[in-house]
């Protein structure tokens, strides 16, 4: 809509006869424009949070509902029911502490979740770079991968009398253990990421005269990245893996000898709850790593 405006005899000296009014047409003024930084809340979506919890939630409960018929007349295997009592009362207190070898369930988790991050740490330093290096230069795929091939299957039980023989001592050689058995998937997923690198990328780095450094850096560790990441996931699972068969072995303090201890004593109930609590941390460890994945993606 366009408006009229008088102005008055005295402001119209320019149109040579000042005792006339001059009419002028004045713009519209410019509607207002929403404000930049309103931030829009998504509605919240039921519907997909039910389709993601209802299948688990009913696969558990089909396990507890056959584990309940399996055992309703069993006098040696325990209960959905009883397990549930033994798992409260467990966790009423579970960080007890009556000497080196009576300790509650949480500070066993805790012991071994130390003992994991110490060996998969290790793993992750050494591993990383190695599958670049190897990735890198065929001379030392070609040195490498027999060896790792040999290597890569071996029991996670067969490397802890070798850690005990060097380390005369059980933490270390439950670490070591972790160590040898969760370094394999880096090194090789990292590895196999390199060697799929576009080659144009390299020949773009070779015509701009880049260093060694800055091709890892700049070029291949973004492209190698969900690789790597996929072997620390798989890494991470088997480190959990091979810390309870250690710890079962080497005695001390942590989730694989407490589940030892409790068969020594024959509570069954506790086993089992067991059971639970390393899945739950299993699962749990690979979320996170998930999380992170998808936080450090260059895909998104």
């Amino acid at each position: 809509m366009v408006s009229a405006v008088f102005h008055s005899p005295r402001a119209s000296k320019d149109t040579g006869n000042p005792g006339k009014p001059v009419l002028t047409l004045a713009s519209p003024p410019a509607a207002a424009e929403p404000a930049a930084d309103v931030q829009r809340h998504e509605p919240f979506d039921l519907q997909g949070l039910l389709d993601k919890l209802i299948p688990p939630l009913l696969g558990l409960a089909l396990l507890i509902g056959i584990w309940a018929l399996l055992t309703l007349k069993s006098t040696t295997f325990p209960s959905p029911a009883a397990t549930f009592d033994a798992a409260l009362k467990l966790f009423a207190d579970p960080f007890y502490s009556k000497g080196p070898n009576d300790q509650g369930i949480g500070w066993n988790i805790l012991f071994s979740l130390e003992r994991v991050a110490l060996g998969f740490g290790l793993a992750a330093a050494v591993g990383i770079p190695a599958g670049f290096i190897i990735g890198r230069f065929e001379f030392v795929n070609r040195m490498f991968s027999p060896l790792i091939s040999l290597l890569r299957p071996v029991s996670p039980l067969a490397w802890l009398p070798i850690g005990l023989l060097v380390f005369k001592a059980a933490n270390p050689a439950a670490i070591w253990t972790i160590f040898i058995c969760s370094i394999w998937p880096m090194v090789v997923n990292t590895a196999v990421g390199v060697q799929r690198v576009p080659q144009d990328y390299l020949n773009v780095a070779r015509v701009l005269n880049l260093s060694e450094w800055k091709v890892m850096t700049r070029i291949l560790l973004p492209a190698v990245l969900p690789y790597m990441l996929t072997g620390v996931r798989l890494s991470v699972g088997t480190a959990w893996l091979v810390i309870v068969a250690a710890e079962m072995l080497t005695g001390g303090v942590g989730i694989g000898f407490w589940v030892w201890d409790e068969w020594n004593n024959l509570n069954v109930k506790h086993i089992i709850v067991a059971i639970f609590v390393i899945g739950i941390v299993g699962l749990a460890l690979e979320q996170l790593l998930i999380l992170i994945a998808k936080r450090f993606s260059f895909d998104q």
